[in-house]
C-alpha cells in the first residue's frame, strides 16, 4: 500500500499491478492525515479480491481505475464487490475527489464524489477536522523544491 490513493494487487497470475485509484487524491505520507488515509485504504482492500475497472495508464505507468471490494459487511465468500474504494475514502473524509479529472468519471460517479466530499467537509470527517487541510496538489506543489 504506497499511500491513500494507490495500491498493488495481485492477478489471478500472481503478478502486481500498481492501480492509482480514479477520481480521488489522498494526503501525501508526509501530510497530515496521510498516514491515516494509507491505513483506512489498507483496511478496504488488503488481503481482499478486488475488481479494477481501468482504461488507461497514468505518467508512472500505474493503472488508473475504480477499484471495487466486498462491502466489508458481508461475510460469505460470495458477497459482489459493490463498494467503491475511492468513494469510500471521501466518505470517511480520507481523500479530497479529484476534481481535475471529473471528465475522465462517469456523470453519476463524479456526482457521487462531489457529493461524499461536501458531506464529509459538512461532518467534519476526517482530514476536514483541520481548520484549513491543504489539498495533495497544493502540498506537492508547496513541497517542490
Amino acid at each position: 500500500m504506497a499511500d491513500g490513493d494507490t495500491v498493488t494487487v495481485l492477478d489471478a497470475d500472481r503478478t502486481q499491478h500498481k492501480i492509482r485509484v480514479a477520481g480521488i487524491d489522498a494526503p501525501e505520507k508526509n501530510q497530515a492525515f496521510g498516514q491515516r488515509s494509507k491505513a483506512s485504504m489498507s483496511d478496504l482492500v488488503f488481503g481482499k479480491d478486488v475488481v479494477v475497472m481501468s482504461s488507461k495508464r497514468d505518467r508512472y505507468g500505474r493503472l488508473v481505475g475504480k477499484v471495487l471490494v466486498a462491502d466489508p459487511s458481508c461475510a460469505a465468500s460470495t458477497c459482489p464487490k459493490t463498494l467503491d474504494a475511492g468513494l469510500a475514502q471521501i466518505t470517511a473524509g480520507m481523500a479530497w475527489w479529484y476534481r481535475q479529472y471529473a471528465q475522465e468519471q462517469s456523470a453519476e460517479d463524479a456526482g457521487a464524489y462531489e457529493f461524499a466530499e461536501q458531506e464529509a467537509r459538512g461532518r467534519h470527517a476526517g482530514l476536514w477536522r483541520d481548520a484549513d487541510p491543504i489539498a495533495p496538489w497544493d502540498w506537492r506543489r508547496a513541497s517542490r523544491p
